[in-house]
């Protein structure tokens, strides 16, 4: 089934100026068509369509993602009393990841914080920088895919490679530290690739990089709605 993902602005990425009352096109995996909301409706009147307030981007990278899955503890809600809510790391971290149960449960309930930061597409393979972590190991990357997300074995020459200095502040936030939202893009729009997008609640892109990722209302990726703020 053919879904239209519509907002007040997309930003297609890949230097294509933005598009006010803009909409993507998905059907199935993949992207259809990009344009104006009253262009793809008017193509395909029997789509669904999915409103997003504000802005609506291609998927986001993370360069850091086998950083932060295999060195910080993200905490189960029950243990926020103890933990909180925010990644551990350091020498906190080592106690709980040492145990094989909450280190995998760590582990999905940071691919799923991922998923709220618009993130679609991580960095695990070797090559991919000291901050990123070289080579994640197999069970790891079956975590990754099993979650949604795209692997890069390196990051795109728009994103950033992180440095080691970076790697020890282990960002959650694709755009942390950014200028620019295609910085962060895993890859601009394009008909006939995979349909990853992210739908934030921010007017425009400074807003969006003054608010960060956080503000995410929704992530699609391959075409699946994969995360909705509730």
């Amino acid at each position: 089934m053919l879904t239209i993902h519509a907002c007040a602005l997309l930003l297609p990425g890949g230097g294509l100026p933005p598009v006010r009352s803009g909409a993507v096109a998905v059907e199935d995996a993949v992207v259809a068509a990009f344009g104006t909301y009253e262009e793809l409706a008017a193509a395909h009147p029997s789509a669904r369509v999915r409103r997003w307030p504000g802005l609506l981007t291609p998927g986001l990278v993370q360069p850091h993602a086998v950083a932060l899955l295999t060195g910080a503890y993200f905490p189960d809600p029950r243990e926020a009393d103890e933990w909180g809510t925010a990644p551990v790391t350091g020498g906190s971290a080592e106690a709980p990841l040492s145990d094989e149960t909450r280190r995998a449960g760590s582990v999905r309930r940071g691919l799923h914080r991922m998923l709220q930061h618009g993130t679609t597409a991580v960095v695990a393979g070797a090559g991919a920088g000291a901050g990123a972590g070289a080579g994640a190991a197999p069970a790891l990357l079956t975590a990754v895919r099993r979650s949604g997300l795209a692997v890069l074995s390196a990051a795109p020459a728009s994103a950033p490679v992180p440095s080691e200095d970076a790697a020890r502040d282990l960002p959650l936030d694709p755009l942390s530290g950014l200028r620019s939202v295609a910085d962060a893009v895993a890859a601009p729009l394009a008909v006939g690739a995979r349909a990853d997008l992210a739908a934030f609640d921010a007017p425009d892109e400074p807003a969006l990089l003054r608010s960060g990722a956080a503000c995410c209302v929704a992530t699609v990726a391959a075409g699946r709605l994969v995360h909705r703020r509730r």
